[in-house]
């Protein structure tokens, strides 16, 4: 039996990046993409639980089968994996986002929403990301990169609580793959103002990041600067192991 694997974003249904992971991964297994209906980025692992949530068959073929969902990235996977698939998927994928999601990033994504909401149901599970917002972006060059990650997770496995979180450059050639932690860094100067033409103030979300440790070359921003797809294993146990022992409260 062919490997099921399960995709889901938070750029939406149409998304260019989804079009090109269900391409290179068709090879290696049964295909169902349960998508939002439209884009969800930054909804981490926001779920909607005051409104009805529906889901819709787009298209079915050999190998491949096409749903969209009104809610969430994360009830894209809820939903999708007790209505959309006739048996536990062997391999949770999202993405390929349009935009970065090391760091801190990771804390918002809705992209990593999907991967840690597969590892949560004890299912293998990866998103990926390249650093650009650009709709029309060139993900060809990342086929080689992503078919090698994803035949390696359905080969061995991950560790149970853990996916992986996967961002990659915009280059010509790929430098390889590097595997690494999380880069500390934070987002500052994050809102425009601006001033509605009825008079009232409104803003616009924006930012600047920084990188709090620029020189430190075993972190993921470390590796897309230098033209390396960044791997990094996170978990969905946020337990402060070190803290435990401290705290005499």
């Amino acid at each position: 039996m062919r490997p099921l694997i399960f995709i889901s974003n938070d750029d939406g249904i149409f998304a260019k990046g989804l079009e090109e992971l269900i391409r290179m991964v068709r090879p290696l297994g049964e295909v169902v993409v349960v998508a939002p209906e439209s884009g969800r980025s930054g909804s981490s692992m926001s779920i909607t639980s005051t409104v009805p949530v529906s889901l819709t068959r787009l298209s079915e073929e050999d190998g491949l089968t096409l749903y969209t969902c009104s809610g969430t990235p994360v009830d894209c996977v809820k939903l999708g994996l007790e209505h959309a698939v006739c048996r536990k998927p062997d391999l949770v994928l999202s993405g390929i986002n349009h935009g970065d999601n090391s760091s801190v990033n990771v804390l918002y994504s809705g992209t990593m929403g999907v991967a840690f909401e597969g590892c949560l149901k004890q299912i293998p599970s990866i998103g990926f990301s390249l650093c650009t917002f650009e709709k029309q972006a060139d993900f060809s060059f990342l086929e080689e990169a992503v078919q090698h990650i994803v035949g390696y997770v359905l080969e061995h496995g991950l560790p149970s609580g853990v996916c992986l979180n996967v961002n990659f450059p915009v280059v010509e050639l790929l430098e390889g793959l590097r595997v690494c932690r999380m880069t500390k860094g934070d987002w500052s100067s994050e809102w425009v103002a601006a001033t509605h033409p009825h008079g009232k103030a409104y803003y616009w979300l924006t930012g600047t990041y920084r990188n709090d440790e620029p020189d430190a070359q075993d972190t993921d921003q470390w590796a897309i600067e230098h033209g390396y797809g960044a791997i990094t294993p996170v978990q969905t146990d946020v337990t402060a192991y070190d803290a435990l022992a401290m705290l005499n409260l």
